[in-house]
């Protein structure tokens, strides 16, 4: 599905009640693709990928079984179930527990909800900035060799011997181990951390996708 086709995502504001008699209600949201929804909608497909993002555009209602929704989107089991669980995490998705009369098993009915999208958002961002900070840090305050087929990075101590015998020679490909000045990326990003601390949603945006992707992987 490429992104010029995505249809709006509506989510159904309604009133019901679970089993147990608690009522909730569900909030209309409508993330269309126009600026100033561009960063909710970037985020929900970085946090559910495209397969998750369809689902839920073509979820027409909550209180579903994974199953239910499943045969509803059309969408694979296995997908749904990560989309909710991935929402669940971050406190977008929520499930009531009930039994079934006819199986005795327990039953747990979904429901999306996006009134703290915001929320979730602007804190997911300001974590990866935090760590996109840590990372630059590190290396403004690290000195690292590397040789030319870059198979590696290594501090002074390792790459000299002191601690693993190298002795300024990659243990890869044995190719000698030089200085590795990464200064000008680090003003690179260092500029860019400074603009997305201006707008942290912009750092879901597409063209800061690779800062996104350092970002996640120094978070896992």
């Amino acid at each position: 599905m490429s992104k010029a086709s995505l249809t709006p995502l509506v989510i159904l504001k309604r009133y019901t009640t679970f089993a147990g008699g608690s009522s909730y209600k569900l909030l209309r949201v409508c993330v269309y693709i126009v600026k100033k929804n561009r960063a909710k909608l970037a985020y929900l497909e970085k946090v559910v990928g495209l397969q998750g993002l369809e689902m839920i555009t073509r979820l027409s209602k909550n209180e579903l079984t994974d199953l239910q929704i499943a045969e509803e989107t059309g969408c694979n089991i296995n997908i749904v179930r990560r989309t909710l669980s991935t929402l669940y995490e971050r406190r977008l998705a929520f499930y009531a527990v009930e039994r079934d009369k006819e199986t005795g098993w327990m039953l747990y009915r979904w429901r999306v909800d996006f009134e703290d999208i915001e929320h979730r958002l602007l804190a997911d961002a300001q974590k990866l900035i935090a760590q996109l900070e840590t990372w630059l840090d590190g290396e403004l305050n690290t000195v690292y060799y590397t040789c030319d087929s870059r198979c590696d990075r290594y501090t002074f101590e390792k790459a000299s011997g002191y601690v693993c015998g190298y002795e300024f020679v990659c243990p890869i490909c044995k190719q000698r181990l030089y200085h590795d000045d990464s200064s000008k990326q680090m003003d690179t990003l260092q500029g860019k951390i400074n603009e997305l601390k201006t707008d942290e949603r912009a750092i879901f945006y597409p063209e800061n996708l690779s800062i996104f992707e350092l970002a996640y992987s120094l978070q896992e």
